[in-house]
């Protein structure tokens, strides 16, 4: 029996992939390699090139590989861009955990991890979030995956499906040199990208109401997040209880100027960032408590900033082959 990864060849997917084989389950790969990269999954782990929107290549590939559940982590990941391309979003992920969904049901998959998001819950009105605060997102891309939550929970009521949500937000670090963030988007690749070019790094809005005026986030350390998966996957199949949705969060917040201090400690490269305009969709604040992920998934975050920053920087240094 085996674990169907979606998105398997992307960053995250890649480290839960690698988390799976560690521990000794048999890790599918599916991915349509729009953001994902063939060299990050191993010559020996099955690999599926091809859209979630494709629900008979899901099915065949559930079937042939003898999958007993999936990690759901494919999707169009970026809040602010999707303001800019709704459909797009809601196309991916939406209409995609639908196909996926169906083809679960046609080979008679049982078991399912969902990738949500805390851009479920907007801008929160509490300081920080559990899973009972009220999800109010806003952007395409935190409604998409609200949705998509909604959607696994009623496929549960007509099927059984066992399940759970897991919701994050900023995933940042390395779990090993030769797999690292590439997202155009995400503030780690574009601080580092800056750097290495000689540019300047930038910081979307300083005029927040936060303490020093920039976005405030909960940072996790991928092979944290990759634990999580793993644990969240174990004790489905293993039978066990599990809530429908829990927060991967630190109960604490780093701000973005936080992490621009981080990377010119860990980096040695002085620089002063850039203030820019905001970006579309980026509530001020997200922090969210990772108690109950804490009590039933071992979740826990077992490296602070600083080993973000050096981990992420590491890999990147790798990919240029410094």
């Amino acid at each position: 029996m085996s674990w169907l990864v979606t998105g398997g060849a992307g960053y995250i997917g890649s480290h839960v992939v690698r988390a799976f084989e560690e521990a000794g389950l048999e890790a599918v790969v599916v991915d349509d390699l729009s953001s994902g990269h063939r060299e990050f999954v191993g010559p020996e782990t099955p690999f599926v090139e091809g859209t979630i929107l494709d629900t008979d290549l899901l099915a065949r590939a559930c079937k042939e590989h003898a999958v007993e559940g999936v990690v759901h982590l494919a999707g169009f990941k970026y809040a602010g861009v999707s303001v800019q391309r709704p459909l797009h979003t809601y196309n991916q992920n939406v209409t995609g955990t639908v196909s996926l969904l169906d083809a679960m049901a046609q080979a008679g998959v049982e078991h399912m991890v969902f990738s949500s998001s805390a851009a479920t819950f907007g801008t929160p009105d509490v300081d920080v979030v559990t899973e009972t605060t009220p999800g109010r997102p806003e952007s395409p891309y935190g409604e998409s995956k609200l949705v998509g939550e909604w959607l696994i929970r009623d496929q549960a009521v007509a099927t059984g499906l066992r399940h759970t949500s897991l919701r994050y937000f900023n995933v940042v670090g390395s779990g090993s040199d030769d797999l690292y963030d590439t997202s155009p988007h995400n503030l780690f690749p574009l601080i580092f990208e800056a750097l290495i070019e000689g540019r300047t790094p930038r910081i979307n809005g300083d005029d927040y109401d936060t303490p020093d005026g920039t976005c405030v986030r909960d940072y996790v350390h991928v092979s944290d997040l990759a634990d999580a998966h793993l644990v969240a996957a174990r004790r489905l199949a293993a039978g066990d209880a599990l809530e429908p949705v829990y927060n991967l969060g630190s109960g604490d917040g780093v701000s973005v100027r936080q992490i621009m201090d981080a990377v010119r400690d860990v980096t040695g490269i002085d620089f002063t960032p850039e203030i820019g305009p905001r970006r579309p969709g980026d509530p001020a604040r997200i922090v969210a408590s990772g108690e109950l992920a804490a009590r039933d998934l071992g979740w826990a975050m077992r490296h602070d900033l600083r080993d973000m920053v050096a981990s992420a920087w590491r890999a990147r240094q790798h990919a240029a082959g410094a």
